[in-house]
């Protein structure tokens, strides 16, 4: 049994390294692919500016350009801000429905250690109660009209 498990992890780590490998190449390949990528964006950005300048002179076309990438830049900086939003609400939601699965999971661990004994029966049966009355409340609750001035209710 002893040799299975030196077999299993020696066969494990050697599977991490080789992942850990395969990573760090893609990353290094990655890495210089966006370096090319800029370059070759940079020439892009110089060719037009030439161009440009040929066409408009080289002040509209240094003008052109700065007033093109502040507006760029700007347009970066609100997708960013209305994107932060949006995720900031979906983290939230997911820490509620974290905290609510760790709390249902702290539950079901201590029912049966509360069930065993009778004050434990009474604080499983008590809440539960509650939460059943308020359903019942809450259902038989009239609503009052949704633009109602709350002093003009009955």
């Amino acid at each position: 049994m002893d040799t299975l498990a030196s077999l299993i992890s020696a066969l494990a780590s050697g599977e991490a390294k080789a992942a850990l490998q395969k990573a760090r190449t893609a990353a290094i390949l990655y890495g210089l692919a966006a370096v090319l990528a800029l370059c070759g964006v940079g020439f892009l950005v110089g060719a037009a500016y030439i161009w440009l300048a040929a066409r408009f002179g080289p002040l509209a076309a240094s003008l052109g350009f700065g007033v093109g990438f502040l507006v760029i830049a700007g347009l970066v900086l609100v997708i960013h801000k209305l994107a932060a939003g949006a995720r900031a609400k979906r983290r939230a939601r997911e820490r509620q429905a974290d905290v609510t699965a760790m709390g249902i999971a702290v539950g079901l661990s201590l029912l049966p250690a509360l069930l065993r004994s009778k004050a434990g029966l009474g604080a499983v049966v008590a809440p539960a109660l509650a939460v059943v009355a308020y359903a019942i409340y809450r259902e038989n609750a009239r609503p009052g009209p949704p633009n109602a001035d709350p002093e003009e209710r009955p």
